[in-house]
């Protein structure tokens, strides 16, 4: 009795143990699809967003750029005269910059009027002249088509004045548009930009499911919105729900062999894993991810799963930030590039207009050309800023160490700096090294003094009143100069300091807009000083001052002593009928060297190309200097330098340049030049190289 009594109990718990571990099973396999489906939808949400973001990045230089150029004063008159010449010029060599492979232009009527393109597109007027109506509606429109060479990318604007681009859309002044072909080498850089495998595939295309794949498609739709062909990214998703699966089927068949063991263990080895599921699915619990990396077997796997989404989605979430904070600081920079260098031309073009327009007496006069003079040279420093910048980002910077003799080069920088601040209440000290430097040392003297410059000239901006110092200090134990420089005036504040150096960002004030610049003086010195191998660093308070320090390396040239040479003053000489040949193929530039010299008793001589140039200089043996351009057609001055030299050895031959870094001077000087002068013309400058260099001739001939 008490066996039957015993048998039907023992039988029943068996029963209900089952049925308890069956549930659980259909429980622990419900949660694992579960986990499969939204593991698996989670990417592919993911990857959709990531190549959406990634193809906008991707288009959104062309947009800016197709913005700009046909929001273009000269493009409407282009439309117009049809200047083939302008057109070459300044449309028709930006193939590069759009990375495009077609630029095509039409006028108002819809007539096409001329193309660029590389030898991947022969088509010529294939832009559809319903699209040139579209755009006279939203202004900017981006679409694909098919062409005989295959599905190009089109973006279309509306050509418009600069000062009304967007009011009067459907008075458009032409069109213009760029074209990328969806060829081979296309793909491949999409495919490196998304970190997957890209198909083109036609509207009829059946996509079959892979396993372990995730896929994107992305819609390449004409100017109707009609399907042309759909872009199918796909990328490898490693996840294996199959062995947690098989799993699942031994252990229901070892729970009637190990009923009693697996009832003793059930809440540990699965109930408390598919709970942590439960909450990763309904939470993202981070704690429950990582208790669940802790179990044993697939559910281990699973939590480094959920691991790996937790992290895509950190990641994605941080590439998001950056682009829009890359995209922040491009159009920030862009409204501050605009702002920066229309101020000056603003202030050109108006008091030109003035003198030109109007009748004013001559201290006016005088009063607006030095304002022009000044909006100049400030138009000049923003343009060699950005062309530094870019010179650096494209690593085509390298030090060219030389002696230098330090003292002579801070004295120097010292007289150069007092002669512009008269006009500043400032105390303006150069402080005397305790540890001077007692042989030449081995620099890059013109990156160097590059450096103490850009500091000075924030420094002495942001103080008004009071006090700009700057020196440096030998440390040989540690084989460094220490250089510093040091102001008492506005002061930055301390949530600045890390930013300091970036590129394109300023401290924003009064005064910082009152100043204006770029913000690219701070970024081009950390540049030089880690390119001469040192480091530089700030403290400031605000309403204290700032202390900029910076070091670099201290390299001994020669054990000898240096003597600090004194900086003299060039004193102008009044020329007797020496006769100077003037290279240059722009008429105004010419004008304007004669202009400057005409109170001077010169003879000038003109040549309007290198060719020129060079026939003179052999067929009259009087003349005394050249001021030869670099750049004119026919042969270039370095062409010319070249046949000149070895006739005429000793005649003084003077570059003139728009080309104003410190690589460009250095291929002058090594091509054998006299000496050369930058443009915009320093008249100051111009008379200083004519004398030197005349004097120095008659004292030979002498």
């Amino acid at each position: 009795m008490t066996l039957k009594k015993t048998f039907p109990k023992i039988l029943w718990l068996i029963i209900s143990s089952s049925i308890f571990f069956i549930i659980l099973y259909f429980a622990l396999f419900y949660y694992t699809k579960k986990a499969e489906k939204q593991v698996y939808a989670n990417s592919v949400e993911h990857f959709d967003n990531e190549v959406s973001k990634l193809l906008e990045v991707n288009a959104k230089p062309i947009l800016v750029a197709i913005n700009n150029d046909t929001n273009w004063d000269e493009f409407v008159n282009f439309i117009k005269d049809r200047n083939v010449k302008w057109y070459n010029e300044s449309i028709g060599n930006e193939l590069n910059i759009y990375e495009a492979d077609y630029l095509g232009v039409y006028d108002v009527n819809k007539k096409f009027i001329i193309r660029t393109e590389t030898p991947k597109i022969k088509s010529v007027d294939f832009i559809p002249k319903a699209e040139m109506d579209l755009l006279n509606k939203v202004g900017i429109n981006k679409f694909y088509m098919k062409i005989p060479e295959g599905i190009v990318e089109v973006t279309g604007a509306a050509i418009h004045p600069s000062d009304d681009p967007l009011k009067n859309k459907t008075k458009a002044s032409g069109y213009f548009f760029v074209v990328r072909l969806l060829d081979q080498k296309f793909i491949k850089n999409l495919e490196k930009l998304t970190s997957s495998s890209i198909e083109i595939l036609d509207n009829y295309a059946d996509l079959n499911e892979e396993k372990n794949k995730i896929r994107s498609l992305s819609p390449l739709k004409d100017y109707n919105n009609q399907l042309v062909a759909e872009l199918s990214f796909k990328r490898n998703f490693a996840v294996y729900f199959e062995n947690t699966t098989n799993l699942l089927y031994v252990i229901i068949v070892a729970f009637f062999v190990n009923l009693l063991v697996n009832l003793i263990y059930t809440r540990r080895l699965v109930y408390y894993p598919l709970d942590l599921i439960r909450r990763v699915l309904e939470t993202g619990n981070k704690k429950a991810i990582r208790e669940l990396k802790k179990t044993t077997g697939e559910f281990s796997y699973i939590g480094n799963l959920f691991e790996e989404n937790s992290n895509q989605k950190i990641e994605l979430i941080k590439a998001k930030i950056k682009a829009e904070e890359s995209d922040r600081l491009k159009s920030s920079f862009l409204a501050n590039l605009s702002h920066e260098i229309r101020t000056p031309m603003n202030a050109i073009n108006g008091f030109t207009e003035l003198i030109i327009n109007t009748d004013i007496n001559e201290t006016e006069k005088l009063e607006y050309l030095n304002v022009i003079e000044k909006s100049g040279k400030n138009l000049v420093s923003i343009i060699d800023d950005l062309i530094e910048m870019s010179k650096i980002d494209s690593n085509q910077i390298v030090p060219n160490f030389a002696v230098v003799n330090l003292e002579s080069c801070v004295n120097e920088l010292y007289e150069t700096v007092k002669i512009t601040i008269k006009n500043k209440a400032i105390d303006f000290k150069l402080i005397k090294s305790k540890t001077p430097a007692e042989f030449n040392i081995l620099t890059d003297d013109i990156k160097l003094k590059q450096v103490i410059i850009n500091l000075l000239t924030n420094a002495i901006k942001f103080t008004d009143e009071g006090e700009v110092t700057f020196g440096y200090e030998i440390d040989e134990k540690r084989d460094l100069i220490n250089f510093t420089v040091r102001d008492t005036g506005l002061g930055i504040d301390e949530d600045n300091h890390k930013n300091i150096f970036d590129r394109f960002k300023r401290v924003d004030s009064d005064i910082s807009i009152k100043v204006g610049g770029l913000g690219l003086g701070l970024a081009i010195s950390k540049a030089y000083v880690e390119l001469l191998g040192g480091t530089i660093s700030l403290e400031s308070k605000v309403g204290v001052g700032s202390t900029f320090y910076f070091s670099i390396p201290l390299k001994y040239a020669k054990v000898e002593h240096i003597v600090v040479k004194p900086i003299n003053n060039i004193e102008l000489i009044k020329s007797e009928e020496e006769v100077i040949l003037i290279a240059e193929d722009d008429n105004i530039n010419f004008l304007l060297f004669q202009k400057m010299m005409q109170n001077k008793n010169f003879k000038i001589l003109r040549a309007i190309n290198g060719q020129e140039a060079v026939d003179i200089c052999i067929n009259n043996p009087n003349i005394d200097l050249v001021l030869m351009d670099i750049k004119m057609p026919l042969m270039n001055g370095f062409e010319a330098l070249e046949q000149i030299r070895p006739i005429r050895p000793t005649l003084p031959i003077i570059a003139q340049t728009a080309y104003s870094s410190s690589d460009d001077k250095l291929k002058i000087e090594e091509a054998g030049f006299t000496d050369y002068i930058t443009k915009p013309l320093n008249r100051e400058r111009l008379f200083e190289l004519v004398d030197k260099y005349l004097r120095k001739k008659n004292e030979n001939e002498a």
